[in-house]
């Protein structure tokens, strides 16, 4: 492929890294090169660059396998990774259920991811929260206390200022937090207990989580009460109330299937999709806490999201 001129357009604004080859400099080819003279960024983030035309030699754009020649000027053009880019408002659609100086408590939408991480720079609820409470860019995580997963619904606080993160921080640590979630279980479930198992990573599916040889286990405490029992499509289902005293990652979805009952939808831990239920049946529906700013107690209430609620409404209750 010949080398082709770059637009001027298509530059950024920044100033870009020049490197002169010279005959100290071993003749090969681009990317390993670069990786020597910008140690800090990885060599698939630098073939990335070349690929999307921000890297050029003698003014021209560069190709990842090309062999670089005495005197060749290099031309780098750095670009944000997505981590940087992350943090910007966007207009997000989600339901405030109350706010205070000190707190926002969100009603989150199935779907939406809570935090910016990895294939998921974008489009979060941090970035609505930043859109509608621009001063949230001045709070670590944009005042963000806990989190639920993207097919998870319901209610989760946000902080508004550093002070109030710090104590409703503190209330999660000691566990005076009260988080209640609505579940739909597969099998008939027996009246109330508690699970109280570590979990960490699988290590043989990263993606999930696991109370059977986990890696770096962490404490875990679930307490389950059911509250009633029903059939759909042909499978007993429970539904189940739990409460949290601890919050880790898949926390209820991980500990009902260790007990036989993995949620409904939730094909990640053994659920089956039955019906209009295509993904976990969880919804956080009730949260308590103490207001930083009054010292109070403050609680709230969401009905479950729209695709849960019609479920409910076509099991076969007894």
């Amino acid at each position: 492929m010949p080398d082709t001129p770059i637009s001027e357009d298509a530059l950024p604004d920044d100033e870009p890294l020049i490197f002169l080859v010279t005959d100290e400099m071993p003749l090969e080819r681009l990317d390993k090169v670069l990786a020597q003279l910008v140690p800090q960024h990885s060599r698939s983030r630098l073939q990335a660059w070349i690929e999307r035309g921000h890297v050029l030699v003698n003014g021209q754009v560069a190709r990842v396998r090309q062999t670089l020649r005495e005197d060749d000027v290099i031309t780098v053009y750095a670009q944000p990774s997505p981590e940087e880019g992350a943090f910007k408002a966007e207009p997000i659609d989600f339901e405030v259920m109350g706010e205070s100086p000190d707190w926002v408590v969100v009603n989150k939408p199935v779907g939406l991811v809570t935090h910016p991480g990895a294939g998921n720079w974008s489009g979060t609820l941090l970035n609505g929260l930043l859109y509608r409470y621009p001063e949230l860019a001045q709070v670590a995580r944009a005042g963000i206390v806990h989190r639920l997963d993207k097919d998870t619904s319901g209610l989760l606080v946000v902080a508004r200022n550093e002070v109030a993160q710090t104590h409703l921080v503190r209330q999660l640590q000691a566990r005076t937090m009260g988080r209640e979630y609505l579940a739909l279980a597969h099998g008939r479930m027996l009246g109330a207990g508690t699970v109280d198992r570590p979990i960490g990573r699988d290590p043989r599916v990263p993606v999930r989580m696991s109370v059977e040889r986990p890696s770096a286990p962490k404490p875990a405490v679930t307490h389950y009460a059911l509250m009633r029992v029903g059939e759909y499509h042909g499978s007993n289902i429970s539904q189940v109330s739990c409460r949290l005293e601890t919050g880790r990652t898949h926390q209820i979805r991980v500990h009902l299937a260790s007990l036989g009952h993995p949620l409904l939808g939730d094909t990640l831990y053994g659920g089956r999709i039955l019906g209009d239920a295509n993904r976990q049946m969880l919804h956080a529906y009730q949260l308590r806490f103490e207001d930083p700013g009054t010292g109070g107690e403050v609680s709230f209430i969401a009905p479950p999201a729209e695709d849960l609620s019609r479920v409910q409404d076509q099991i076969q209750w007894k």
